[in-house]
């Protein structure tokens, strides 16, 4: 594993990041704030060896990636091929498409994303999949994300938690961590703050999430990264992830 294990999802950044240009100006920001690792989401068009380039020469580690759903079961052999120029061993589908949320979409994603899954473990890959709030509605006795969950292989299809969106959903995050015990290489740390009656995305450890809970039970399931991400922030990006990795880095992380 390498030195560090946490990293900076870069949708947290989509709007600094249009361009090549800005994406490396942002990329060394990332780097200058202390982290070590990425999660390739969000970017303008650049190509992946350009993309490469630049992290390598940033010394920072793409260690995950996300991307769509159709090109993850359209096009494995493609995504497989970017992930390895990347360096990345973790792609991740960041959710499905609205007409596959129902019972029956989500025992026919399982099914897909298993096989591209297998595919990608067959090229030292390891695909997972990345919740927001919709996967905790019921359809019958079973929550979306049991069916999915549940329908697939685990050998080949792994989970990456959100934090944030798990509570959203009405669920205890710490009660999925350890639920996906051995299965969640990934985690999404986002927090959740209360100002005036709403929920809002926090920093890590700058809402209320009970983290050491939480990473307890990531800890005990073998969970490899902790990613922080950050889609809606509340002031600049750049010093949001900066505060999350201060914090994480004071609960124990690396």
């Amino acid at each position: 594993m390498a030195k560090t294990q946490i990293g900076a999802q870069l949708y947290t950044l989509r709007d600094f990041m249009k361009t090549p240009p800005d994406i490396a100006k942002s990329l060394k920001k990332v780097r200058g704030i202390g982290y070590e690792a990425v999660q390739v989401s969000g970017l303008g068009p650049i190509d992946p060896g350009e993309l490469r380039k630049i992290l390598d020469g940033e010394g920072l580690l793409a260690c995950s990636t996300h991307m769509g759903y159709d090109r993850i079961t359209g096009d494995t052999a493609k995504v497989i091929e970017e992930n390895k120029i990347l360096g990345a061993k973790h792609p991740v589908c960041p959710g499905l498409p609205g007409e596959l949320h129902n019972a029956d979409g989500y025992k026919k994603a399982a099914a897909m994303l298993t096989k591209a899954g297998e595919a990608m473990y067959k090229a030292g890959l390891v695909l997972s999949y990345h919740n927001h709030g919709i996967e905790f509605e019921k359809y019958g006795d079973k929550l979306g994300i049991e069916i999915l969950m549940g329908e697939s292989d685990p050998r080949f299809f792994k989970m990456e938690l959100d934090t944030y969106w798990a509570q959203y959903g009405g669920a205890d995050p710490v009660q999925w961590c350890v639920k996906f015990k051995g299965r969640l290489p990934l985690l999404h740390c986002k927090d959740m703050a209360i100002v005036k009656n709403q929920p809002l995305m926090a920093e890590v450890g700058e809402g209320n999430l009970n983290w050491k809970a939480i990473i307890d039970a990531c800890k005990k399931g073998g969970t490899e990264w902790y990613l922080v991400e950050q889609d809606v922030c509340q002031r600049d990006p750049f010093d949001c992830l900066k505060t999350s990795l201060e914090n994480m880095k004071k609960m124990g992380l690396r």
